[in-house]
């Protein structure tokens, strides 16, 4: 799968804050993710965001 960083992605399951879109900080093995919602960062494995991802789409996309 092709992410990169600056992209929307948006996941299979919400983060408690409410909001299921995160923007890519950085790529690698693991990836810097940033909720969209609250604004928290965490880092997680390409395995688990590749098989969690439902949509992408640009930043600047509304």
């Amino acid at each position: 799968m092709d992410l990169n960083v600056g992209e929307i992605v948006k996941l299979k399951k919400q983060h408690p804050c409410g909001s299921n879109e995160w923007e890519i900080l950085r790529v690698g093995m693991d990836f810097r993710l940033k909720c969209l919602g609250c604004g928290h960062q965490i880092m997680i494995p390409r395995k688990q965001v590749e098989k969690n991802v439902r949509g992408i789409r640009k930043k600047n996309d509304q």
